[in-house]
Protein backbone atom coordinates (compact mmCIF):
# COMPACT_ATOMS: atom_id res chain seq x y z
CA UNK A 1 0.00 0.00 0.00
CA UNK A 2 1.32 3.57 -0.81
CA UNK A 3 0.25 5.53 2.45
CA UNK A 4 1.91 8.39 0.73
CA UNK A 5 -0.66 8.23 -2.46
CA UNK A 6 -3.31 7.57 0.01
CA UNK A 7 -2.81 10.55 1.98
CA UNK A 8 -2.76 13.04 -1.24
CA UNK A 9 -5.10 11.57 -3.34
CA UNK A 10 -8.34 11.07 -0.08
CA UNK A 11 -7.06 13.83 2.44
CA UNK A 12 -5.22 15.91 0.45
CA UNK A 13 -1.99 15.48 2.44
CA UNK A 14 1.35 16.34 0.45
CA UNK A 15 3.45 14.83 3.08
CA UNK A 16 2.76 12.48 6.25
CA UNK A 17 4.60 13.93 9.48
CA UNK A 18 6.86 11.38 11.60
CA UNK A 19 5.17 8.30 12.35
CA UNK A 20 2.00 8.52 10.63
CA UNK A 21 2.83 6.00 8.04
CA UNK A 22 4.68 3.42 10.55
CA UNK A 23 1.47 3.64 12.37
CA UNK A 24 -0.95 3.17 9.61
CA UNK A 25 0.87 0.48 8.39
CA UNK A 26 0.73 -1.16 11.62
CA UNK A 27 -3.22 -0.76 12.28
CA UNK A 28 -3.93 -2.08 8.43
CA UNK A 29 -1.32 -5.45 9.09
CA UNK A 30 -4.04 -6.03 12.08
CA UNK A 31 -1.65 -5.09 14.55
CA UNK A 32 -3.27 -2.95 17.91
CA UNK A 33 -1.00 0.34 18.24
CA UNK A 34 -0.72 2.79 20.41
CA UNK A 35 0.35 6.63 19.09
CA UNK A 36 1.56 8.78 21.14
CA UNK A 37 1.96 12.42 19.43
CA UNK A 38 1.33 15.63 20.73
CA UNK A 39 -1.68 17.55 19.68
CA UNK A 40 -1.95 19.32 16.41
CA UNK A 41 0.53 16.38 15.46
CA UNK A 42 -2.20 14.57 12.81
CA UNK A 43 -3.23 11.94 14.89
CA UNK A 44 -6.65 11.82 13.64
CA UNK A 45 -4.96 11.27 10.09
CA UNK A 46 -3.45 8.27 11.19
CA UNK A 47 -7.49 6.87 11.76
CA UNK A 48 -8.48 7.91 8.56
CA UNK A 49 -6.31 6.73 6.51
CA UNK A 50 -6.29 3.02 7.93
CA UNK A 51 -9.72 3.20 7.53
CA UNK A 52 -9.67 4.06 3.88
CA UNK A 53 -7.26 0.86 3.63
CA UNK A 54 -9.48 -1.33 5.36
CA UNK A 55 -12.74 -2.66 4.48
CA UNK A 56 -15.80 -2.25 7.18
CA UNK A 57 -16.67 0.65 9.36
CA UNK A 58 -14.36 2.24 11.81
CA UNK A 59 -15.74 2.93 15.50
CA UNK A 60 -14.28 5.96 17.30
CA UNK A 61 -14.78 6.91 20.69
CA UNK A 62 -14.13 10.90 21.36
CA UNK A 63 -14.80 11.78 24.98
CA UNK A 64 -16.35 15.70 24.02
CA UNK A 65 -18.94 16.30 21.34
CA UNK A 66 -16.54 19.44 20.12
CA UNK A 67 -13.76 17.23 19.34
CA UNK A 68 -16.77 14.81 17.47
CA UNK A 69 -18.01 17.65 16.03
CA UNK A 70 -14.86 19.37 14.64
CA UNK A 71 -13.84 15.66 13.42
CA UNK A 72 -16.99 14.73 10.96
CA UNK A 73 -17.04 18.43 9.62
CA UNK A 74 -13.25 17.56 8.70
CA UNK A 75 -13.98 14.29 7.07
CA UNK A 76 -17.47 15.18 5.45
CA UNK A 77 -20.12 12.88 4.28
CA UNK A 78 -18.41 9.85 5.59
CA UNK A 79 -18.62 10.39 8.99
CA UNK A 80 -21.34 10.99 11.60
CA UNK A 81 -21.57 11.53 15.41
CA UNK A 82 -23.61 9.61 17.67
CA UNK A 83 -24.38 11.59 20.71
CA UNK A 84 -26.73 12.23 23.17
CA UNK A 85 -27.85 15.16 21.57
CA UNK A 86 -29.37 13.40 18.77
CA UNK A 87 -33.41 12.90 18.53
CA UNK A 88 -34.56 9.48 18.41
CA UNK A 89 -35.35 9.72 15.32
CA UNK A 90 -31.76 11.14 14.02
CA UNK A 91 -30.75 8.19 15.94
CA UNK A 92 -32.05 5.48 14.30
CA UNK A 93 -31.66 7.27 10.76
CA UNK A 94 -27.32 7.31 11.25
CA UNK A 95 -27.75 3.75 12.51
CA UNK A 96 -29.07 2.55 9.21
CA UNK A 97 -26.79 4.49 7.28
CA UNK A 98 -24.38 2.94 8.95
CA UNK A 99 -25.81 -0.57 8.25
CA UNK A 100 -26.63 0.22 4.65
CA UNK A 101 -22.57 0.97 4.21
CA UNK A 102 -22.97 4.59 3.36
CA UNK A 103 -20.99 5.57 6.72
CA UNK A 104 -17.13 4.77 7.06
CA UNK A 105 -17.02 6.67 10.20
CA UNK A 106 -19.06 6.70 13.72
CA UNK A 107 -17.70 9.20 16.15
CA UNK A 108 -19.06 8.76 20.11
CA UNK A 109 -18.76 9.25 23.78
CA UNK A 110 -17.66 5.99 25.66
CA UNK A 111 -20.85 6.67 27.29
CA UNK A 112 -22.80 5.95 24.43
CA UNK A 113 -21.12 2.31 24.30
CA UNK A 114 -23.27 1.65 27.74
CA UNK A 115 -26.72 0.71 25.70
CA UNK A 116 -26.29 -3.05 24.85
CA UNK A 117 -28.54 -2.49 22.14
CA UNK A 118 -26.03 0.01 20.80
CA UNK A 119 -23.33 -2.32 20.83
CA UNK A 120 -25.06 -4.90 19.05
CA UNK A 121 -26.11 -3.00 15.86
CA UNK A 122 -22.47 -1.05 16.15
CA UNK A 123 -21.45 -5.39 16.01
CA UNK A 124 -23.45 -6.33 13.24
CA UNK A 125 -21.30 -4.19 10.84
CA UNK A 126 -18.58 -5.46 11.55
CA UNK A 127 -16.38 -3.01 12.22
CA UNK A 128 -12.86 -3.42 10.61
CA UNK A 129 -11.26 -0.22 13.41
CA UNK A 130 -11.97 0.29 16.90
CA UNK A 131 -9.98 3.87 17.55
CA UNK A 132 -9.94 4.87 21.10
CA UNK A 133 -8.85 8.95 20.92
CA UNK A 134 -8.08 11.13 24.19
CA UNK A 135 -6.87 7.38 24.98
CA UNK A 136 -5.43 8.97 28.40
CA UNK A 137 -8.46 9.47 29.96
CA UNK A 138 -8.45 5.60 30.69
CA UNK A 139 -6.11 6.14 32.62
CA UNK A 140 -6.50 7.62 36.53
CA UNK A 141 -3.49 10.01 35.91
CA UNK A 142 -5.88 11.50 32.56
CA UNK A 143 -6.98 15.07 33.05
CA UNK A 144 -10.86 13.33 32.47
CA UNK A 145 -11.03 10.24 34.17
CA UNK A 146 -14.56 8.67 33.50
CA UNK A 147 -15.58 5.71 33.97
CA UNK A 148 -17.06 4.65 31.04
CA UNK A 149 -13.51 4.35 29.57
CA UNK A 150 -12.92 1.20 31.86
CA UNK A 151 -15.68 -0.98 29.49
CA UNK A 152 -13.90 -0.25 26.35
CA UNK A 153 -11.80 -3.33 26.45
CA UNK A 154 -14.82 -5.51 26.81
CA UNK A 155 -16.62 -3.38 24.34
CA UNK A 156 -14.01 -3.94 21.72
CA UNK A 157 -14.32 -7.47 21.85
CA UNK A 158 -18.25 -7.62 21.80
CA UNK A 159 -17.68 -5.50 18.31
CA UNK A 160 -15.69 -8.45 17.17
CA UNK A 161 -12.43 -7.97 18.33
CA UNK A 162 -11.13 -5.77 15.50
CA UNK A 163 -7.50 -4.09 15.53
CA UNK A 164 -7.67 -1.46 18.49
CA UNK A 165 -5.79 2.25 17.69
CA UNK A 166 -5.29 3.66 20.99
CA UNK A 167 -4.31 7.73 20.49
CA UNK A 168 -3.19 10.18 23.22
CA UNK A 169 -1.06 13.42 23.52
CA UNK A 170 -0.17 12.31 27.24
CA UNK A 171 2.86 10.48 27.17
CA UNK A 172 4.88 9.34 29.82
CA UNK A 173 5.57 4.98 30.49
CA UNK A 174 3.11 5.23 33.48
CA UNK A 175 0.25 6.34 31.24
CA UNK A 176 1.03 4.39 28.84
CA UNK A 177 1.37 0.95 30.60
CA UNK A 178 -2.25 1.44 32.15
CA UNK A 179 -3.67 2.64 28.71
CA UNK A 180 -2.41 -0.73 27.29
CA UNK A 181 -3.66 -2.77 30.26
CA UNK A 182 -7.15 -0.98 30.45
CA UNK A 183 -8.15 -0.92 26.71
CA UNK A 184 -6.77 -4.93 27.16
CA UNK A 185 -4.25 -4.44 23.93
CA UNK A 186 -2.81 -7.02 22.92
CA UNK A 187 1.10 -6.63 22.32
CA UNK A 188 0.98 -3.17 20.84
CA UNK A 189 2.95 -1.79 18.46
CA UNK A 190 4.35 1.63 20.18
CA UNK A 191 4.76 4.71 17.89
CA UNK A 192 5.53 7.82 19.91
CA UNK A 193 7.03 11.13 17.96
CA UNK A 194 6.88 14.74 17.83
CA UNK A 195 7.40 15.82 21.11
CA UNK A 196 9.74 18.64 20.57
CA UNK A 197 8.10 21.71 20.15
CA UNK A 198 11.38 24.02 19.13
CA UNK A 199 9.12 27.09 18.51
CA UNK A 200 8.25 27.18 22.37
CA UNK A 201 11.14 28.67 24.96
CA UNK A 202 10.81 27.38 28.45
CA UNK A 203 12.09 29.03 31.83
CA UNK A 204 11.33 28.88 34.83
CA UNK A 205 11.58 31.83 36.93
CA UNK A 206 12.14 31.05 41.16
CA UNK A 207 10.66 33.02 44.24
CA UNK A 208 10.22 32.57 47.83
CA UNK A 209 7.22 34.52 48.39
CA UNK A 210 4.22 34.97 46.82
CA UNK A 211 4.05 38.73 46.20
CA UNK A 212 7.05 39.00 44.40
CA UNK A 213 5.81 36.17 42.43
CA UNK A 214 2.75 37.55 41.19
CA UNK A 215 3.94 40.73 40.81
CA UNK A 216 6.20 38.93 38.21
CA UNK A 217 3.69 37.31 36.68
CA UNK A 218 1.50 39.93 36.34
CA UNK A 219 4.47 41.96 34.45
CA UNK A 220 5.09 39.41 32.14
CA UNK A 221 1.21 38.93 31.25
CA UNK A 222 1.09 42.72 30.95
CA UNK A 223 4.37 42.73 28.46
CA UNK A 224 3.36 39.66 26.35
CA UNK A 225 1.93 39.62 23.08
CA UNK A 226 -1.80 38.07 23.47
CA UNK A 227 -4.12 35.83 23.72
CA UNK A 228 -2.38 33.85 26.27
CA UNK A 229 -2.77 31.13 28.91
CA UNK A 230 -2.45 31.28 32.77
CA UNK A 231 -2.58 28.16 34.33
CA UNK A 232 -3.54 28.24 38.43
CA UNK A 233 -4.00 25.10 40.90
CA UNK A 234 -7.55 25.93 42.51
CA UNK A 235 -10.30 27.82 41.70
CA UNK A 236 -9.60 30.41 44.06
CA UNK A 237 -6.46 31.43 42.36
CA UNK A 238 -8.26 31.27 39.11
CA UNK A 239 -10.71 33.78 40.13
CA UNK A 240 -7.96 35.93 42.13
CA UNK A 241 -5.35 36.43 39.38
CA UNK A 242 -8.19 36.93 36.92
CA UNK A 243 -9.43 40.09 38.65
CA UNK A 244 -5.34 41.30 38.69
CA UNK A 245 -4.34 40.43 35.24
CA UNK A 246 -7.33 41.97 33.48
CA UNK A 247 -9.36 38.40 32.84
CA UNK A 248 -11.41 36.03 32.42
CA UNK A 249 -11.33 32.92 35.20
CA UNK A 250 -12.25 29.70 33.35
CA UNK A 251 -12.92 26.69 36.49
CA UNK A 252 -15.17 23.60 37.11
CA UNK A 253 -17.04 25.86 39.01
CA UNK A 254 -18.12 28.02 37.10
CA UNK A 255 -22.17 27.36 35.26
CA UNK A 256 -21.37 25.86 31.62
CA UNK A 257 -22.80 28.86 29.79
CA UNK A 258 -20.15 30.91 31.89
CA UNK A 259 -17.42 28.52 30.92
CA UNK A 260 -18.78 28.30 27.45
CA UNK A 261 -18.89 32.01 26.74
CA UNK A 262 -15.37 32.63 28.38
CA UNK A 263 -14.16 29.91 26.29
CA UNK A 264 -15.48 30.92 22.60
CA UNK A 265 -14.49 34.78 23.89
CA UNK A 266 -10.62 33.60 23.84
CA UNK A 267 -11.47 31.45 20.73
CA UNK A 268 -12.58 34.47 19.28
CA UNK A 269 -9.51 36.47 20.01
CA UNK A 270 -11.87 38.69 21.90
CA UNK A 271 -10.19 37.57 25.57
CA UNK A 272 -6.86 38.37 25.45
CA UNK A 273 -6.17 36.14 28.47
CA UNK A 274 -7.83 33.57 30.57
CA UNK A 275 -6.61 32.33 33.91
CA UNK A 276 -7.66 28.24 34.10
CA UNK A 277 -7.57 25.36 36.21
CA UNK A 278 -6.84 22.13 34.34
CA UNK A 279 -10.66 22.14 33.34
CA UNK A 280 -9.18 24.46 30.28
CA UNK A 281 -7.94 22.22 28.41
CA UNK A 282 -8.78 18.85 25.86
CA UNK A 283 -10.46 20.31 22.86
CA UNK A 284 -8.61 23.45 22.94
CA UNK A 285 -7.09 23.47 19.37
CA UNK A 286 -6.41 26.96 19.09
CA UNK A 287 -3.26 28.13 16.51
CA UNK A 288 -2.41 31.61 17.81
CA UNK A 289 -1.17 31.22 21.42
CA UNK A 290 1.44 33.51 22.04
CA UNK A 291 2.25 32.11 25.91
CA UNK A 292 1.23 29.87 28.55
CA UNK A 293 2.17 30.54 31.96
CA UNK A 294 2.00 28.47 35.11
CA UNK A 295 1.49 30.19 38.57
CA UNK A 296 2.00 27.26 40.22
CA UNK A 297 3.82 23.64 39.38
CA UNK A 298 1.45 20.91 37.77
CA UNK A 299 0.62 17.52 39.27
CA UNK A 300 3.44 15.99 36.55
CA UNK A 301 5.54 16.88 33.70
CA UNK A 302 2.61 14.66 31.63
CA UNK A 303 -0.05 17.91 32.56
CA UNK A 304 2.86 20.70 32.60
CA UNK A 305 3.96 19.75 29.09
CA UNK A 306 -0.03 19.21 27.16
CA UNK A 307 -0.60 22.57 28.63
CA UNK A 308 2.44 23.81 27.50
CA UNK A 309 1.50 22.52 23.87
CA UNK A 310 -1.50 24.67 24.00
CA UNK A 311 0.94 27.58 22.60
CA UNK A 312 2.43 28.42 19.17
CA UNK A 313 0.24 25.66 17.18
CA UNK A 314 0.69 27.82 14.64
CA UNK A 315 4.79 27.50 14.49
CA UNK A 316 5.17 31.13 15.39
CA UNK A 317 7.52 32.24 18.32
CA UNK A 318 5.61 31.31 22.04
CA UNK A 319 6.74 31.37 25.41
CA UNK A 320 5.96 29.00 28.00
CA UNK A 321 7.39 30.03 31.95
CA UNK A 322 6.83 28.15 34.93
CA UNK A 323 6.54 30.75 38.49
CA UNK A 324 7.61 28.44 40.79
CA UNK A 325 8.26 28.90 44.55
CA UNK A 326 9.66 25.76 46.45
CA UNK A 327 7.03 26.08 49.16
CA UNK A 328 3.95 25.44 46.55
CA UNK A 329 5.65 21.73 45.83
CA UNK A 330 3.63 20.87 49.43
CA UNK A 331 0.31 21.76 47.65
CA UNK A 332 0.65 19.15 45.11
CA UNK A 333 1.43 16.59 47.40
CA UNK A 334 -1.19 17.55 49.54
CA UNK A 335 -3.58 16.91 46.35
CA UNK A 336 -1.26 14.17 45.46
CA UNK A 337 -1.77 12.42 48.82
CA UNK A 338 -5.82 13.08 49.17
CA UNK A 339 -8.27 10.66 48.66
CA UNK A 340 -6.75 7.54 50.72
CA UNK A 341 -9.21 4.67 50.81
CA UNK A 342 -10.20 3.04 54.11
CA UNK A 343 -10.99 -0.39 54.63
CA UNK A 344 -14.23 -0.21 55.50
CA UNK A 345 -15.14 1.62 52.81
CA UNK A 346 -13.53 -0.67 50.17
CA UNK A 347 -15.40 -4.13 52.22
CA UNK A 348 -18.24 -1.51 51.85
CA UNK A 349 -18.11 -2.42 48.11
CA UNK A 350 -16.96 -5.46 48.15
CA UNK A 351 -19.79 -6.86 50.21
CA UNK A 352 -22.44 -5.18 48.15
CA UNK A 353 -21.00 -6.99 44.94
CA UNK A 354 -21.06 -10.39 47.12
CA UNK A 355 -24.22 -10.21 48.05
CA UNK A 356 -25.67 -9.02 44.67
CA UNK A 357 -27.20 -11.47 42.55
CA UNK A 358 -24.60 -10.98 39.70
CA UNK A 359 -23.31 -8.16 37.73
CA UNK A 360 -24.27 -4.52 39.01
CA UNK A 361 -24.27 -1.25 37.33
CA UNK A 362 -21.54 1.01 39.44
CA UNK A 363 -24.98 3.47 40.13
CA UNK A 364 -25.90 0.73 42.34
CA UNK A 365 -22.59 0.31 44.53
CA UNK A 366 -22.44 3.83 45.04
CA UNK A 367 -26.53 4.19 46.03
CA UNK A 368 -26.00 1.01 48.18
CA UNK A 369 -22.78 1.90 49.86
CA UNK A 370 -23.16 5.61 50.30
CA UNK A 371 -19.73 6.61 48.71
CA UNK A 372 -18.68 9.63 46.72
CA UNK A 373 -18.33 8.56 42.98
CA UNK A 374 -14.65 8.74 43.21
CA UNK A 375 -14.64 6.84 46.60
CA UNK A 376 -16.28 3.96 44.60
CA UNK A 377 -14.62 3.98 41.87
CA UNK A 378 -11.18 4.26 43.29
CA UNK A 379 -12.38 0.82 45.55
CA UNK A 380 -13.62 -0.70 42.11
CA UNK A 381 -10.38 -0.25 40.35
CA UNK A 382 -8.35 -1.53 42.73
CA UNK A 383 -10.43 -4.24 43.33
CA UNK A 384 -10.19 -5.23 39.87
CA UNK A 385 -6.33 -4.90 39.94
CA UNK A 386 -6.16 -7.83 42.70
CA UNK A 387 -8.36 -10.32 40.42
CA UNK A 388 -11.56 -9.22 42.60
CA UNK A 389 -13.23 -7.72 40.24
CA UNK A 390 -14.54 -8.02 36.83
CA UNK A 391 -15.56 -4.93 34.82
CA UNK A 392 -17.94 -6.33 32.03
CA UNK A 393 -18.76 -4.66 28.15
CA UNK A 394 -21.74 -3.35 29.48
CA UNK A 395 -19.81 -1.50 32.31
CA UNK A 396 -21.59 -3.09 35.12
CA UNK A 397 -19.21 -4.72 37.92
CA UNK A 398 -19.00 -8.15 39.30
CA UNK A 399 -17.16 -10.26 42.39
CA UNK A 400 -14.95 -12.77 41.38
CA UNK A 401 -14.38 -16.03 43.26
CA UNK A 402 -10.70 -15.23 42.64
CA UNK A 403 -9.52 -14.04 45.69
CA UNK A 404 -11.43 -14.28 49.32
CA UNK A 405 -13.34 -11.05 50.59
CA UNK A 406 -10.85 -10.38 53.31
CA UNK A 407 -7.75 -10.78 51.35
CA UNK A 408 -8.99 -8.89 48.53
CA UNK A 409 -9.98 -5.17 50.77
CA UNK A 410 -6.34 -5.63 52.54
CA UNK A 411 -4.57 -6.16 48.91
CA UNK A 412 -6.68 -3.62 47.75
CA UNK A 413 -5.79 -0.90 50.57
CA UNK A 414 -2.36 -1.43 49.80
CA UNK A 415 -2.67 -0.67 45.94
CA UNK A 416 -4.29 2.65 46.75
CA UNK A 417 -1.36 3.54 49.40
CA UNK A 418 1.03 2.42 46.10
CA UNK A 419 -0.80 4.72 43.94
CA UNK A 420 -0.08 7.66 46.06
CA UNK A 421 2.95 7.42 47.03
CA UNK A 422 3.53 6.88 42.83
CA UNK A 423 1.63 10.40 42.20
CA UNK A 424 3.90 11.97 44.83
CA UNK A 425 6.55 10.72 43.19
CA UNK A 426 5.49 11.89 40.01
CA UNK A 427 5.41 15.64 41.54
CA UNK A 428 8.71 15.29 42.85
CA UNK A 429 9.87 14.75 38.99
CA UNK A 430 7.71 18.02 38.38
CA UNK A 431 10.32 19.42 41.08
CA UNK A 432 13.20 18.34 39.61
CA UNK A 433 12.36 20.03 36.32
CA UNK A 434 11.55 23.55 37.94
CA UNK A 435 15.24 23.16 39.70
CA UNK A 436 17.04 21.89 36.99
CA UNK A 437 19.87 23.21 35.56
CA UNK A 438 20.28 21.72 32.48
CA UNK A 439 18.50 22.45 29.73
CA UNK A 440 15.16 21.96 29.87
CA UNK A 441 14.15 20.42 26.67
CA UNK A 442 16.44 18.05 27.08
CA UNK A 443 14.85 17.36 30.32
CA UNK A 444 11.33 16.77 29.31
CA UNK A 445 11.99 14.88 26.29
CA UNK A 446 13.83 12.11 27.96
CA UNK A 447 11.11 12.20 29.96
CA UNK A 448 8.72 11.23 26.74
CA UNK A 449 11.31 8.84 26.38
CA UNK A 450 12.65 11.18 22.92
CA UNK A 451 16.21 10.79 22.30
CA UNK A 452 17.25 14.70 22.64
CA UNK A 453 21.16 15.99 22.64
CA UNK A 454 21.31 19.06 24.36
CA UNK A 455 21.95 22.26 24.31
CA UNK A 456 18.23 23.15 22.64
CA UNK A 457 19.08 26.74 22.21
CA UNK A 458 15.75 28.05 23.38
CA UNK A 459 15.44 27.72 27.26
CA UNK A 460 16.40 29.70 30.15
CA UNK A 461 19.30 27.35 31.10
CA UNK A 462 20.34 27.41 27.63
CA UNK A 463 20.30 30.68 27.18
CA UNK A 464 22.60 31.40 30.28
CA UNK A 465 25.59 29.96 28.33
CA UNK A 466 25.37 26.46 30.87
CA UNK A 467 26.99 24.31 29.21
CA UNK A 468 25.90 20.19 29.27
CA UNK A 469 27.85 18.46 31.03
CA UNK A 470 29.43 15.88 30.02
CA UNK A 471 27.81 12.02 29.95
CA UNK A 472 29.49 10.66 32.91
CA UNK A 473 29.06 7.28 33.93
CA UNK A 474 25.72 5.22 32.88
CA UNK A 475 25.81 1.84 34.04
CA UNK A 476 22.79 0.76 32.51
CA UNK A 477 20.98 1.84 28.67
CA UNK A 478 18.30 3.73 29.05
CA UNK A 479 14.74 1.86 29.02
CA UNK A 480 16.63 -0.77 30.90
CA UNK A 481 14.86 -2.72 33.52
CA UNK A 482 16.72 -3.41 36.96
CA UNK A 483 15.63 -4.23 40.30
CA UNK A 484 16.24 -2.39 43.73
CA UNK A 485 16.03 -4.82 46.71
CA UNK A 486 13.23 -2.58 48.47
CA UNK A 487 11.60 -0.91 45.74
CA UNK A 488 11.29 -3.56 43.22
CA UNK A 489 11.29 -3.58 39.43
CA UNK A 490 11.77 -0.38 37.54
CA UNK A 491 12.87 1.22 33.79
CA UNK A 492 15.77 3.72 34.04
CA UNK A 493 14.38 6.38 32.55
CA UNK A 494 17.08 9.27 32.46
CA UNK A 495 20.80 10.68 33.86
CA UNK A 496 21.38 13.93 35.34
CA UNK A 497 24.10 15.49 36.35
CA UNK A 498 25.63 12.04 38.17
CA UNK A 499 22.32 10.81 39.26
CA UNK A 500 20.21 7.90 37.42
CA UNK A 501 16.02 8.09 37.17
CA UNK A 502 14.05 5.14 37.94
CA UNK A 503 10.65 4.72 37.18
CA UNK A 504 9.87 2.02 39.11
CA UNK A 505 6.93 -0.17 38.95
CA UNK A 506 5.75 -0.07 42.19
CA UNK A 507 7.31 2.74 44.22
CA UNK A 508 7.04 5.30 41.67
CA UNK A 509 10.40 7.89 40.33
CA UNK A 510 13.50 7.81 42.57
CA UNK A 511 16.63 9.63 42.41
CA UNK A 512 19.70 7.90 42.88
CA UNK A 513 23.51 8.89 42.53
CA UNK A 514 25.33 6.79 39.91
CA UNK A 515 28.77 6.28 42.02
CA UNK A 516 26.69 4.81 44.95
CA UNK A 517 24.72 2.64 42.68
CA UNK A 518 27.90 1.23 40.93
CA UNK A 519 29.35 0.91 44.52
CA UNK A 520 27.05 -0.62 46.72
CA UNK A 521 25.46 -2.73 43.74
CA UNK A 522 22.11 -0.97 44.58
CA UNK A 523 20.66 -1.87 40.97
CA UNK A 524 20.87 -4.76 38.98
CA UNK A 525 19.10 -5.54 35.59
CA UNK A 526 16.71 -7.79 35.26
Amino acid sequence: MDVAKLARDRLGLERLRPGQEEAVRFVTAGRDTLVVMPTGSGKSAIYQLAALALEGPTIVVSPLLALQRDQVEAIGDEAAALNSQLSESRREELLERLEGDELEFVLLAPEQLADDATVERLAATEPSLFVVDEAHCVSEWGHDFRPDYLRLGGVREALGSPPLLALTATASPPVRTEIVERLRMDDPALVVRGFDRPNIHLAVETFFEEKPKDDALAERVAAAPKPGIVYTATRARAEELAERLGGRAYHAGLAKGEREEVQQAFMDDELGVIVATIAFGMGIDKPNVRFVFHAEISESLDSYYQEVGRAGRDGEDAAAILFYRPEDVGLRRFFAGAGRLVEEQVEAVAEVLAEADGPVPVEVVRAETGLTDSMVLSALTRLEEVGAVEVGADGEVAATDEVPRDQAVEEAVEAQDRRREFDRSRVEMMRSYAEADACRRGFVLNYFGEAFEPPCGNCDVCDSGVEPEPGGAQPFALDARVEHEEWGVGTVVRYDDGRVVVLFDEAGYKTLGVDLVVERELLRPV
